[in-house]
């Protein structure tokens, strides 16, 4: 269990660790990525997810650090219920220390947030100032509020990143930022594709082939998106990937 002798250091380190993504031309999704990992890394979390608002003020999926999380978020978006949404409407973190009460604010979402294993989530707002681009989930498999310094350290988490998305020509330039987050949404979906074309042609599960793709693409200092691109393109290229994973040391 992660405790608040742990916080200072490691929070040290993750931040570094974002700081170090914000290059010319950096990768939102990789940043986006860190992020989700650095949350279930630090915090008495299960999963992360993060959800981002497109050019129509759409909220969209980008970021999951389980196949249950992104499934999870995708259902609450669809049925437009949950505290996601909610955080992202208002501003503010919404918290649900446990989604098996009767009366609670979203029960088609509590319903299959608890089919997906989870019993209790925070949902932290992506805000710079007034500005709200998207919210950050996190989800615990146990009932219970999370401690006050580790929502802040979430917080802090999320709006290290949302000044990353806001970065540079974005603040001066509100249709850059809708180029931006446009992309990495798009990005989303070739990712997406790319790990069904893994996962079909072999073993592994939807999560285990986005590790794979993650790491390949770290790896090899190659762009997320670019690989995936290249992945869904060319079978090839899935069958290097794949012939790279059965060679990795199991264990």
């Amino acid at each position: 269990m992660k405790t608040v002798d742990d916080h200072e250091p490691a929070l040290a380190e993750a931040l570094v660790d974002l700081a170090d993504t914000l290059v010319d031309d950096y990768d939102v999704l990789d940043l986006l990525d860190r992020l989700t990992g650095n949350c279930v890394r630090l915090l008495p979390v299960d999963a992360a997810g993060i959800v981002l608002s497109d050019q129509r003020g759409h909220l969209r999926v980008v970021s999951s650090s389980t196949e249950q999380a992104r499934v999870t978020e995708l259902f609450q978006l669809e049925a437009d219920e949950g505290p996601c949404l909610d955080a992202f409407r208002t501003g503010q973190p919404v918290t649900a220390p446990d989604l098996a009460e009767p009366a609670g604010r979203w029960p088609r979402f509590a319903e299959r947030a608890r089919h997906e294993g989870f019993r209790s989530v925070h949902a932290l707002p992506m805000r710079l100032r007034s500005e709200t681009v998207g919210a950050l989930n996190l989800f615990r498999t146990e009932i219970g509020t999370l401690a006050r310094a580790d929502l802040r350290i979430g917080q802090a988490l999320a709006d290290m990143a949302t000044i990353g998305i806001l970065h540079e020509q974005t603040v001066r330039r509100a249709d850059v930022l809708a180029e931006q987050l446009q992309g990495a949404l798009n990005s989303r979906v070739i990712i997406e594709q790319a790990k069904g074309v893994l996962s079909g042609r072999s073993e592994l599960d939807m999560g285990q082939a986005f590790v794979l793709l993650r790491g390949y693409a770290r790896s090899t200092n190659q762009r997320l998106s670019e690989l995936a691109l290249a992945v869904v393109n060319d079978n090839a290229v899935a069958d290097e990937l794949l012939r790279g994973a059965d060679k990795t040391p199991k264990g």
